[in-house]
Order: C-alpha cells, then structure tokens, then sequence
C-alpha cells in the first residue's frame, strides 16, 4: 500500500462537512448557483469589517523593518502584548503576552495544545455533539478519546462526564458557542464542571486541563454573556480563532491563552512554543499578527447571524422540523425525520439542499445546517425542505 494503513483508514471516515461540501460544487454545475441551497460547511458570508481592509492596507504599504521575517516563535511581542491588554479587561484577570502563543487558527492551536499534553494513551474527554475532527487531532499525538454524552438539550452532562474520567484522562476539550449545536455552555455548568475537574484532579494527584474551542466565543445571541473557563476552573487552556468572528477563516490566525493559574504554566509554555515550531506550524502568518494588533475590537455584526437564526427556524418549524434554538455560532441542528439520518441527507440533497448528518458528530439521528449564506438561500429553500419532510412521512 502506498499510504499509512492509519490514513487509508481515515479516508473512509473523512469529514461529512467536506463531502457534502463537494456535492453541492457538482449540483451547482448542474442547476445553478441559486438552485442549490449550501447549508454545508460554516464559512462566514459576511464581510469582515471595515478596519481589517485598512490595517491590512496600512501594513503593506509601510516601511516597517523586516515585516516579512522570522519572529519569536511565541510571535510577535507587539502583537501578544496588545491581545494581553484586551483579554485582562475581557476576563477581568491579569494576563500577560508571555501567556498568549499566536498558532494558525484554532486547529493549529488544538494540535500544538496536544502535542504538548499528551503522551500516548492518555485521554482526552470530547463531548457530544462535537467538532468532526477533534478525534483525528487527539489521534495524532497518540491520545484516546474518550466520549461523553450530552444531555438531550445538549447541555453538559456532569455525571456522564464523571463517568469518562479515569486515571488516564489527561485533558476534557469544551466547545462553547457548540458547533454543531449552538448549544452555550453557561456559567452554573461550568461552575459545576470546575468542581468535578477539580475533585477529580485533586483525588488523582495531577491537573486534568479543561481545554476550550473558542472560535464562536463573540457570536452569541439575545444579550447572552459567554461565561469563560479561566473564571471557573484554574488549570484550563483556549483555543481561539478570528476565522469566525472577523470572517477570516482562509488567513489562518488564532492563538492559544494559557491560564495565569495553570498548574506549572512557565514549562506548559515553553512546551507550547516549542510544539508551534516543530509540528511545522512555525508562525500564524506575520500580516495578520500586525493586522489584528491594529484592528482592536472590530468584529463582524453579531446580529445579522441571528437575524439568519431567526429566519431559518421559523421556516422550519413551519414544516414541522424539531429543534432546540441556538444560542450561538451559526448552526441549527434538527432532529432528522428519519432515524437514519445520512438517509435523511440524502433526501435533502436530492431537493437540492445540503446538510451534513449528524452521526459525522457522534450526534446520529440529528443533521446539521450552516446558515451562515445569504438570506436569499434560507427563503428559498423553504420548498425544499417542506419536501424533504413530507417524502419522510408519506414513507411511514
């Protein structure tokens, strides 16, 4: 065989989101762009703001010395104390630059954070629904996951995390904004979280980290408050990126913020750098680490996405979907119809519209939607997905 047996394997299991993703390039060619209704894959289609074009423009065109070269592998120094200043008055804690590694993007900074944490076989806890590919990047440092459900709303399950944790578990890894399920963990489960990690690690003599996904942290709804794990729980570690929140996903920028209180935090960061540099991540690109330095607080607007929410839900609930409203990201996650909910997908597909099944999120039975795409293809799928449910229930 010409590729690791490991890989070949993984083919077979690669992402629904990019299959479905593919599937709508091929039904585009067939009828159209406007036909087709792309709910597949969550690439923000708002601008992102004004200032970004600016800074961007500001930087290019100046003199600066060097703005191309090598950095420090933490990156720059300007770049890590300006977010320093910004995340001390957001967490109203004193973080310093020295605690912030820039990575490329959330999945540069999951895998460094890895890299770093585990020895093989230790496990890491994902709860469901989750991120399709946190189990490849688990998997690639030699780690094992260990799953947990959620509760039916989706909230976190204290018991079932309990469950999960033993003398193995190195880490548990939280996503809030949830995708696929825009569930927002708040601050009673987290608080209820923090007690259990913190038993556990007392009762196991070692820090069980609480890792969190960050990368929908600004794209909350409805004057929502997201509660943050470096308020709850000391040993814990995020994962950021601005993909979502300035509609930069193709630039590849984020960072990881190491707690001011983990537990031996000057070795976990001389760890982090190091696993920055030689998994060949190296730097997050040096334009966007001066950019986001100079842009502050700008983020895309948060209420455009819920205004999306809004209309998609209505739709589908005219139709008779099931559904627990999200509170944040940009993802509804339906009940499918139909217990077999790849079945399902490809029932919508053949309307023309593109989901992705739940069970590529240990979710099976539910179907994810993107509704980051225009208020045009959320009116006009309407048709669509009212056929889709209605071919399900002439079948029983």
């Amino acid at each position: 065989m010409s590729i690791a047996q490991k890989i070949d394997a993984y083919i077979s299991q690669s992402s629904w989101i990019r299959k479905m993703f593919e599937a709508g390039t091929e039904l585009k060619k067939q009828y159209g762009e406007d036909n087709v209704f792309d709910f597949s894959i969550g690439n923000p289609n708002l601008e992102p703001p004004e200032a970004l074009g600016k800074a961007i423009i500001a930087i290019a065109t100046s003199e600066l010395p060097n703005k191309h070269g090598y950095m420090p592998n933490a990156g720059y120094l300007e770049t890590r104390t300006v977010l320093a200043e910004q995340l001390s008055s957001l967490y109203k804690t004193a973080i310093e630059a020295r605690h912030i590694i820039m990575t490329c993007g959330a999945g540069g900074a999951l895998n460094v954070i890895f890299k770093t944490l585990l020895d093989p076989g230790d496990e890491v806890i994902i709860i469901t629904p989750f991120f399709v590919e946190y189990k490849f990047y688990i998997d690639n440092f030699g780690g094992t996951v260990r799953i947990a459900k959620s509760n039916e709303d989706f909230s976190l399950s204290i018991p079932n995390i309990a469950a999960a944790i033993n003398d193995k578990t190195k880490a548990l890894l939280i996503n809030s904004p949830n995708n696929p399920s825009g569930r927002v963990y708040d601050g009673q489960a987290l608080a209820g979280l923090a007690a259990l990690l913190k038993e556990q690690s007392a009762l196991r003599k070692k820090p069980i980290y609480l890792i969190s996904d960050e990368p929908y942290r600004e794209i909350v709804y409805e004057g929502m408050v997201l509660p943050s794990v470096l308020w709850a729980y000391p040993h814990s570690i995020i994962a950021y990126s601005y993909s979502k929140s300035i509609s930069v996903p193709g630039e590849r920028i984020g960072y990881i913020l190491v707690s001011p209180a983990v537990a031996e935090a000057e070795k976990l960061i001389d760890g982090l750098i190091l696993s920055n540099r030689i998994l060949g991540f190296v730097n997050a690109p040096a334009l966007m680490q001066r950019v986001i330095a100079m842009i502050g607080e700008a983020r895309v607007d948060v209420h455009r996405y819920e205004h999306k929410r809004d209309l998609l839900c209505a739709l589908l609930a005219e139709s008779g979907y099931e559904f627990i409203k999200p509170e944040g990201a940009f993802y509804l996650f339906p009940k499918s119809p139909l217990a077999d909910d790849v079945a399902f997908v490809r029932i919508l597909q053949s309307k023309r519209v593109l989901g992705v099944p739940g069970s590529g999120f240990g979710a099976p039975g539910y179907f994810r939607l993107a509704y980051c795409v225009t208020d045009a293809t959320i009116i006009n799928s309407a048709a669509s997905f009212a056929e889709a449910i209605a071919e399900c229930r002439s079948s029983f």
